[in-house]
């Protein structure tokens, strides 16, 4: 069985619990992850840290185990109509456990749970994408990025 957390500005979680998060994702999003600095950043701003705008997380724990089985991490852009009100940042699950349902329970509730619209960066290779397309989401365009 599957517990559903919710993590915000609002209600944060502990430092045991952020880290553990961070430390999930780092592992679990494998090639489309980004080094755990950036990751705990995110985390950072999702739950308002630094007078961020804040955003929410999201976390699947699997009741047997007590272990994390997935996690996803929304933040506030701070904009809204021409630029979406929340992006998407990450999500993983446990390879363990995936094809169970639990990364669609994560991004429902991140859905539901979010004010405005969501944007989210998926490579064209990552097979989520067939979720994502599922729940709504559709390519508008093409991002392009200048690195300095």
């Amino acid at each position: 069985m599957i517990t559903i957390q919710k993590y915000s500005d609002e209600n944060r979680t502990n430092a045991n619990e952020k880290e553990e998060i961070v430390q999930f994702l780092f592992e679990h999003l494998e090639k489309y992850g980004d080094p755990e600095k950036d990751i705990s950043d995110a985390v950072s701003y999702s739950l308002g840290l630094d007078n961020k705008p804040g955003g929410l997380i999201i976390t699947a724990r699997d009741e047997n185990t007590d272990q994390l089985a997935g996690a996803v991490v929304v933040n506030k852009t701070g904009m809204g109509g021409y630029i979406p009100e929340n992006i998407l940042v990450y999500i993983a699950t446990d390879k363990n456990v995936r094809g169970q349902g639990i990364g669609k329970k994560l991004m429902q509730q991140a859905i539901e749970s979010s004010q405005g619209d969501i944007a989210l960066h998926c490579e064209p290779e990552n097979p989520a994408i067939h979720l994502y397309r599922k729940l709504g989401f559709s390519s508008k365009y093409l991002e392009m990025r200048l690195k300095k």
